[in-house]
Order: C-alpha cells, then structure tokens, then sequence
C-alpha cells in the first residue's frame, strides 16, 4: 500500500493492464526496484482473481461490443459505416487477448531478470614483469705487479664471470672467495683458467652484496682442504652496484 489509507492506485492499474507508454514503462520500472510496490501490485492481482473465480466468464453482448469498437474507431477517425460489426468485434476480442499475453510475456521477463544470479565476475590474469636485480661489479686487484681484474656478480644466475686470471704455480688451483663484513672467508670455488665462470653455491648467495670482498687464493690442486683459504691471498676486490 501506498500508505496506511490509501492504496496505490498506480498499483491497481498495472494489475488490471490499464497503463500504456510511459506510464507502464515507469511503472514496471518500480516494479523491478521497489518490493512494496511488487507486493502490492500482487495483492491487487490476488483480489481480482479472486473476482474472477467467483464470477463465471459471461461474452458481452455484441451490442456492446460493437458499440465499443464504433467509439474507437470514431476517436480514430474512422466513420461509422465503414465498421464491419462482426469484424469490429473480432478486432476487439483480437487485440484484448494480445494486449492480455504481452503483458504476462513482458512480467515473466521482468521476474526472470529480477532473480538472475550477477554474472560471475571474469578475472583476468596479469602478468607482472619481474625486474632482475643489477649485477654486482668489482675489480680485483693484485696485490703484486699486474693489471686489475674485472669480476662481475649476477645474482639472476648466480654467477661470478671473471674476465682474466692470476699466475697460478703448477700443482695448484687459484680458489674465490667471498668476505663479508667481519666475516670468515666463504668460499665460490676454484677458478678454471682464462676467462672464467664460478656458480656461486646457494649457501654463500645471501653473503655477496654491495661491500662483500671477493679474494683469490692459491691453494692446493682442487682448493683448501680446510674450508678457509690456507695459501697466499694474490688479489682482492670489492663488490659494488
């Protein structure tokens, strides 16, 4: 109800098909957004079933209904002696019934619209590019007569390229190591001769940062057997970004 008093009328209306245009329009609009009015355009319908289950269906007299199609088509302009009566009288019943289904039709689409689940939202994936982090670079420097040695750290790869090599006594190995802060030694592995390519082991990965010291020893053939270096420290470099 439209209030304690009074009904709504607009309610009534929309039950019984009298609404055309935008009257309908607007009323089939609250229809859909206000349950009150839904329940009350219900009850409406409820009530005049009611009516019309009580009173059996009687045909108007063609009288009347030929009358009734002479009034419409005089509001159409059309004379009175062009009106066919059995034909009026079709025409009538005719276009009552499809007024009648277009209206049921045009409610169960409103209704199905109205309890239709939301469409499940669609996800798209994205892909975020990774930014690889800088190598770290550094540049060895003999501690006797020699040139420096260029180093450089790709924690992407997690490898040490070492672009050039130390004179390394026959029977031993030229070993890198990692010095970080206060540290003890860590060693990356032996070096290979020339230009060379040491893979960090993951345990010593975190110790090589902006700072880390990187030293080449010369140790037994195969590296120290300790753990730490044992022969004499050639050359040192510091890491930076």
């Amino acid at each position: 109800m439209a209030s304690d008093d009074l009904p709504d009328m607009t309610a009534a209306e929309l039950a019984l098909g009298l609404l055309d245009g935008s009257d309908r329009a607007a009323a089939l609009r609250r229809l859909a957004s206000e349950p009150g009015f839904a329940a009350e355009v219900e009850r409406w319908r409820g009530w005049l079933g009611a009516l019309f289950a009580d009173w059996p269906a009687v045909a108007a007299p063609d009288a009347v209904a030929a009358r009734v199609e002479a009034s419409l088509d005089a509001q159409r302009g059309v004379p009175a002696a062009a009106n066919d009566n059995a034909g009026g009288v079709a025409r009538w019943r005719g276009l009552a019934v499809a007024a009648s289904i277009a209206a049921c039709l045009l409610l169960a689409v409103t209704t199905l619209l109205m309890l239709r689940p939301a469409p499940a939202p669609i996800r798209i994936p994205v892909r975020v590019p990774v930014i690889a982090p800088a190598p770290l670079l550094a540049a060895i420097v003999p501690t006797g007569k020699g040139a420096p040695i260029a180093a450089a750290y790709d924690p992407a790869s997690a490898t040490v390229r070492i672009a050039g090599g130390v004179d390394v006594p026959a029977g031993h190995s030229a070993q890198l190591w990692a010095i970080h802060g206060a540290d003890a030694p860590r060693s990356l592995g032996v070096i290979p001769a020339g230009p060379a390519r040491v893979i960090v082991p993951a345990a010593v990965r975190p110790a090589l940062a902006a700072e880390t010291v990187l030293a080449i020893s010369i140790e037994p053939a195969g590296g120290s057997p300790t753990g730490l270096p044992t022969g004499p420290v050639v050359a040192t470099g510091k890491l930076s970004g």
